[in-house]
Parts: C-alpha cells; sequence; structure tokens
C-alpha cells in the first residue's frame, strides 16, 4: 500500500496547500514534488500560517533554493515543529518521502493539533489521533451502521462521514436515503454536502477512500476539518473508552450482502449490532490478513526510520583534521552507532514476519514475490547503513589516533629541546650584571608560556589509545624533570638578582656614610 498511500498523500496534501495559497491570494501548485523544490512555496505557505513576513532568495541556483528550505526549516524550528531527519538537500532534490514527510509535520502542527489545542489542553491529553477518534465515536454513536476504530478500514463506505454531518446537520439531507447509497456515491454525497454547506475543502476523492485500507494521514487531515467547524465536546471517559477497547475483525454487510472484503480492524471496537455482524470466513484468513498488515504496516515504519537513519549519516560533517573536533564527531557517531544497535531488532522483527507469512502458505504467489523483493531491500539497505557506519567509525579512530600520534610526537620533540636548553643554561654562569639577569629571567617565562601551552596538549591525550597511554608514561619522566628544573631555573636567578640588589644597596650606604675626604676619585 505504500506507493498508492503515497500518491493520495500528493493528491490530498496538494489540495490542502493550494487551499492555503487561495487564502493569502498566491498561486496554487501543480506538483508538489517539483514547484516545492526552491523553497519560495514552502515560505509563501508559512508567512500565511505564521502571520510573519518572510524573506526569499530570487535567485534560481541550486545555492539560492538551499538557503530557503533551509530558511522554512528554520522557522519551523522555531515554531516547535517536530520534523524527524529532514534536510535542506532532501526537499531540494525533490525527495518524496521526506517532501511528504515535511508537508505532513506543517499539516499536523497548524492543521491538526492547532486546531484541537484548546481540547487536549482541558483534557490534559497529548495524543490528537485519540482525542478525534473519541470526537468522532461520540458523534456517530446513535447510528447503528457506523461503528468507527480507526482512521482507515472504517471510513471505507463512506457512514462514518455521512454520520457526522447527519449528527450536527440531521435536517440537511435523509440518513435513510444515505445508506442506500454504494460507498463511492456516500463519500461523494459526504464531501459535496460539507463543501456546499460547511465550506470545507474537498481534500478527498471518493475513488480514494472507497479502497481496502484507506491512507490514514488524509483521513485525520479530512476529518480534523470536521472537527474544527463543529462543537466538540469531549470527556475523559471518552478518552478512557478508546483506550480500554479490545481488538475486533469483522465483515461488514448491509441488506444482508457483503459490500467490502474481510478488512482488519488495528485499532479497536465496541460491540457491533446485528446489521454488521462478525464474520471473518476462517481463522486461517483472519490470522493472515492480521500478519500481512501488521508486517507492512511495521515494515513501512522501519523502512521510513532507516531513510531518516541513512541522511542522519550522510548529513554527517567531513572528518575533520583538529583532534579536539575529531572527538567531538567520534562521540556524535558513537551515539548514532547505538542508535542503530537499539533498531536492529526492529529489522530483525520485520524479516522474521516476511518469513513467517512465505511459510504459512497463504499468500498469493503475487504477495509473495512483492515481500520476498521487499524483504531483500530491507536487508540490502541496512546492510548498507550498517557497512558505510562502520566505516565512518573507523575512519574516525584512525584520524583519531593519527592526529594523537602527531601531539605525541609533538610533546616528544619539546621534551627533547627543553632538556637539552636546561641543560646548557645549567652551564652557562650567572650572568653579572643586571641586564644580563633580566635577560636570563625573560628567557624562562617564554619557556614557561610555552610549557602551559605543553599541558594542554597533555590533557588532550589523557583518553587516547592503551599504547599511547604508554608513551605518556615514558614521557610523563622527562616532564617531571623538566618542571623542577624550570622551576628552579628563574629561583638561582632571583637569589642572585636579590644578591646583586643587597650588595648594590651596601654600597650605596657606604658611599652616604663615609667622608667626602676619605672617597677615592
Amino acid at each position: 500500500f505504500s506507493d498508492e498511500h503515497d500518491a493520495v498523500q500528493k493528491k490530498t496534501f496538494t489540495k490542502w496547500l493550494n487551499a492555503q495559497f487561495s487564502k493569502t491570494g498566491k498561486e496554487p501548485i501543480k506538483d508538489m514534488f517539483t514547484d516545492l523544490r526552491d523553497g519560495r512555496k514552502l515560505l509563501d505557505l508559512l508567512e500565511g500560517l505564521t502571520g510573519n513576513t518572510l524573506t526569499k532568495e530570487r535567485g534560481s541556483t541550486r545555492v539560492h533554493s538551499l538557503n530557503n528550505v533551509n530558511r522554512v526549516l528554520q522557522v519551523l524550528h522555531q515554531s516547535s515543529v517536530d520534523l524527524v531527519n529532514i534536510g535542506g538537500t532532501d526537499i531540494v532534490d525533490g525527495n518524496h518521502k521526506l517532501t511528504l514527510g515535511l508537508i505532513w509535520s506543517i499539516i499536523l502542527h497548524w492543521q491538526v493539533k492547532d486546531v484541537m489545542k484548546d481540547v487536549m489542553s482541558s483534557l490534559q491529553q497529548t495524543n490528537s489521533e485519540k482525542i478525534l477518534l473519541s470526537w468522532v465515536r461520540n458523534c456517530t454513536r446513535n447510528y447503528n451502521n457506523v461503528n468507527v476504530l480507526n482512521f482507515t478500514t472504517s471510513w471505507a463506505d463512506g457512514l462514518a462521514f455521512n454520520a457526522i454531518l447527519h449528527h450536527f446537520r440531521p435536517h440537511g439531507f435523509s440518513w435513510e436515503e444515505a445508506i442506500r447509497l454504494t460507498p463511492v456515491e456516500r463519500l461523494d454525497h459526504a464531501f459535496t454536502f460539507a463543501k456546499d454547506q460547511l465550506n470545507i475543502e474537498r481534500l478527498l476523492d471518493p475513488e480514494d477512500v472507497a479502497v481496502q485500507l484507506p491512507d490514514k494521514k488524509s483521513i485525520i487531515m479530512y476529518v480534523t476539518s470536521l472537527f474544527a467547524v463543529f462543537p466538540n465536546d469531549i470527556t475523559i471517559d471518552d478518552i478512557r473508552e478508546v483506550e480500554t477497547l479490545p481488538r475486533h475483525y469483522k465483515v461488514e454487510h448491509e441488506d444482508g450482502h457483503a459490500v467490502s472484503a474481510l478488512v482488519t480492524q488495528k485499532t479497536c471496537a465496541l460491540e457491533v449490532s446485528s446489521t454488521r455482524p462478525e464474520m471473518p470466513s476462517t481463522l486461517t484468513e483472519v490470522d493472515r490478513e492480521v500478519s500481512l498488515d501488521t508486517y507492512q504496516i511495521t515494515l513501512e515504519e522501519v523502512l521510513t526510520w532507516l531513510l531518516s537513519a541513512e541522511d542522519t549519516l550522510h548529513m554527517q560533517d567531513d572528518v575533520s583534521d583538529d583532534v579536539e573536533e575529531v572527538k567531538d564527531q567520534f562521540h556524535t557517531h558513537e551515539a548514532f552507532m547505538m542508535e542503530l544497535t537499539a533498531h536492529q531488532s526492529s529489522v530483525g522483527n520485520v524479516l522474521q514476519a516476511g518469513n513467517q507469512l512465505i511459510a504459512q502458505g497463504n499468500l498469493s504467489e503475487e504477495e509473495e514475490d512483492e515481500i520476498r523483493e521487499q524483504m531483500t531491500l530491507l536487508n540490502s539497505r541496512w546492510e548498507n547503513l550498517r557497512v558505510a557506519s562502520m566505516d565512518r567509525q573507523s575512519r574516525l579512530h584512525e584520524v583519531l589516533m593519527n592526529l594523537q600520534q602527531q601531539q605525541l610526537q609533538q610533546l616528544s620533540d619539546w621534551l627533547t629541546q627543553t632538556e637539552g636548553r636546561i641543560r646548557k643554561m645549567e652551564k652557562e654562569p650567572i650572568a653579572g650584571d643586571m641586564e644580563g639577569y633580566l635577560a636570563q629571567i625573560e628567557e624562562h617565562k617564554v619557556r614557561e608560556a610555552f610549557d602551559s601551552r605543553s599541558r594542554t596538549c597533555l590533557k588532550g591525550l589523557l583518553n587516547s589509545s592503551p599504547k599511547n597511554k604508554n608513551m605518556l608514561k615514558i614521557y610523563s619522566l622527562h616532564w617531571r624533570n623538566v618542571v623542577i628544573c624550570s622551576a628552579m631555573g628563574p629561583l638561582k636567578l632571583m637569589g642572585a638578582v636579590r644578591m646583586r640588589v643587597q650588595t648594590a644597596d651596601k654600597n650605596i650606604t657606604v658611599i652616604h656614610t663615609t667622608p667626602v675626604h676619605q672617597l677615592t676619585l
């Protein structure tokens, strides 16, 4: 169903986008995968949703497009819109999945959560889908033909849409006439009535809903439009009812004749009226449907995560040549590798479910071939991601070791050089005049400043490899000698300076206390 749902989402989201553009007098789009790539229409959309003026780059190069799209992502981040690893390049390149994901995030924030925020706040609930389902069940409770359990299969026959409209507009149309229509006719009736009487945009096409498994996001988006114009009194008991309902499977009937094939109810259900009995043909068929549907949903979730993980890996910066930056990159990638490990079982579960479906022997040849192809694709992409991640980890480790080895070599050279200078200075006599003293003290100060930089180098090597740590132990002996000698040098010089000053003071005292006629000129 993935490709079918993508096609429906593209159509539905495009209608929603154009409805927003019409409110602000902007030109509509024709193909969202191409018309949104330069970021200008996305900025137009956000201007209308936020009420803020957003600057756009008018150039036609890829750089201009990236700047516009990155501006869009920045505004969404400032508006606390949840985005899952969607980058500017994904939109500019026309990535279908991520473009749909971006628009759905915008719809979810401004169309769904914004419309429901007051109810969510009053009920202290954060699950907008649960609240919406509770509202729908309240509206349709007195309609025996309607039992809404989810935002997919429960809407395929068109009864739920009409029941909501009839609940709030009972004199608008005849319910008895509505239930005698075909599913496509009922859907068309509901969408037309909502457009003409309530000015709700006709976002859905009947033929896209009257299918075995309608697109969930498109249904939620449209039902939220109904929620926005009608009273929405919901209690915490309504929420609890949705949370505690058991799983349920059924075949839908009308006048004793099946109007749809066996469908899997993925959420929950109440007792069904006698007009819609529970009659799965066989236990094997139910198990097959449940397993196949669960497999497809889980597969789509894992592939979506896999795509975002691939993007995350792709967007990581090139390996730096600065040891501290490489350390940060190493820790960041280490966290990414832990995330891969955490999701490994999910990938394995999907592959296991696919193998079990094939082993049961209840699939058609076409279904079996499709599952084998999906499993091959999933396994291939997972393996490519795993190998690429390990390659980057190895590269980061190699670069970090090389940089730390360079630091060790610099430290070794410095220690050798400093020890040589100290030995040389120890052999040199202390200067005989004040100017010479000061010059030698200044030389020690310069070396002490270099010592400080070397300490920083040592700190950077504390968490290095065992091999480097062994070398550090060897260098530590040299380091201690350098520190001791460096400390003794200035002390000796300062002592000499004090003696020189004291001698000078005594001479001055003698000059002042000796009679002038006794002084030798």
